[in-house]
C-alpha cells in the first residue's frame, strides 16, 4: 500500500512510500496528484532524512534505562557511569530491556541510525529487531553522550529507490531543529513502519 507523508512546514518534501522502500520525493501537490489513492498521513512541522546518533555503546550497553515501574526508586532519567555499573552487575538481565527502553528512546528522538561499536548481544538485538541503521562513527564526537546531541547529525537527503527510513520535528525549519533538539520529533518511519508516533 502506497502511503504519502508530508509536513505543513515543508511540503516540497513529501515522500510517497510503498513498503520498505522510498518510491519518490517531491511536493505534495505534485506526489498526490500522481497518486490519488495513496494513504495521507499529514505531519506538523518539517520532514528529515532523521538522525545519526553516535553514542550507540554509550547509550545502550553504558546506559541504564528504567522501566517506569522503577520510578519511584530510580526516576525516570537514564542512568550512567557507576551507578548503571552496579544496576547492571546486581542484576545482567537488566541490560536486554534496558536496551529496549534505550532503543525506544532514540526512535522518540527521530533517531534513525546508530554509530559506534556495540558488543553487547543484547544492544544488537535491540538495534537489529527495531530497523535501526548502524553508521559510521564520526572521527571526533560533539560532546557528553545524548539522546539529543549537540551538533545533531542528519543522514543524506531522501531519495526514490531508498529505504523508507525518515523522522519529522515539529519545527518550522532546520535551524528551529537545531536550536530545540531532538525532543521536537512527532514520528520515525524505520522500513516504511511508523514505529514512533508523539501522543
Amino acid at each position: 500500500m502506497l502511503t504519502l507523508h508530508v509536513a505543513e512546514a515543508s511540503p516540497e518534501a513529501a515522500v510517497l512510500v510503498d513498503g520498505a522502500r522510498i518510491t519518490a520525493v517531491g511536493p505534495y501537490e505534485e506526489l498526490a496528484a500522481a497518486h490519488p489513492h495513496a494513504r495521507v498521513r499529514r505531519w506538523p512541522g518539517i520532514l528529515t532524512p532523521g538522525l545519526l546518533n553516535p553514542y550507540g555503546p554509550e547509550l545502550l550497553e553504558r546506559t541504564y534505562h528504567p522501566d517506569p515501574r522503577e520510578a519511584d526508586a530510580l526516576g525516570t532519567e537514564p542512568i550512567g557511569g557507576p551507578r548503571a555499573e552496579a544496576l547492571f552487575r546486581t542484576d545482567p538481565a537488566r541490560r536486554g530491556a534496558s536496551a529496549r527502553r534505550g532503543v525506544q528512546r532514540l526512535l522518540a528522538h527521530g533517531t534513525v541510525a546508530v554509530a559506534g561499536e556495540l558488543r553487547d548481544r543484547a544492544a544488537l538485538d535491540a538495534v537489529r529487531r527495531a530497523g535501526l541503521a548502524v553508521g559510521q562513527r564520526p572521527p571526533s564526537l560533539p560532546g557528553p553522550p545524548s539522546l539529543s546531541p549537540a551538533p545533531l547529525i542528519l543522514l543524506p537527503a531522501l531519495a526514490a529507490g531508498s529505504p523508507a527510513r525518515f523522522a519529522v520535528f515539529d519545527v518550522p525549519d532546520r535551524a528551529g531543529l537545531v536550536r530545540r533538539g531532538a525532543g521536537t520529533c512527532v514520528a520515525t518511519v524505520l522500513g516504511g513502519r511508523l514505529v514512533y508516533r508523539a501522543r
